[in-house]
């Protein structure tokens, strides 16, 4: 694929993963371009579509990763929620799966909007697949016991 087909066939995955991760949209915007700047500087060849998609999540995470251990970013203290959302950003659902710590976050989202399955998380993670399993558990409890909130307070 060329430069543009490749930014415009892995951007919605690249924004949504480094969204989930950081939090807001100028740091997940700082995470997607370092991404695309590492694919093309380096330009990879993979044996197949799953390897690449595999690629730009690994690489998304670790870039997330080192953004949110840096010193600067400890150091500097978020803006807000005041800033304007995309409409996916805006569903209720979107703000509880965001409320939740990021390691619930992560694996929500890699199984629910991209579709991997828990053992392909644990590779792309580096984790084990129990430890997969049981995050996507509890995350599933967290989302309902605060979905079941709201709903009462409706």
């Amino acid at each position: 694929m060329e430069e543009l087909q490749i930014i415009d066939h892995y951007k919605d995955t690249v924004y949504k993963i480094a969204y989930t991760y950081c939090k807001n949209k100028s740091d997940a915007e700082d995470v997607f371009q370092e991404v695309f700047l590492r694919y093309f500087r380096k330009k990879p060849a993979f044996d197949s579509p799953d390897y690449e998609k595999a690629w730009f999540i690994r690489v998304t995470i670790n870039c997330c990763k080192k953004l949110l251990l840096s010193s600067w970013f400890k150091k500097v203290l978020p803006l807000g929620s005041n800033l304007s959302f995309q409409a996916q950003e805006e569903s209720e659902l979107f703000y509880v799966v965001m409320a939740l710590p990021l390691k619930y976050r992560v694996v929500v989202h890699l199984f629910y909007y991209e579709e991997y399955r828990i053992k392909e998380i644990a590779r792309l993670t580096n984790q084990k697949e129990t430890t997969v399993a049981t995050q996507l558990q509890r995350a599933r409890k967290l989302l309902k016991s605060r979905l079941m909130e709201d709903l009462q307070y409706e």
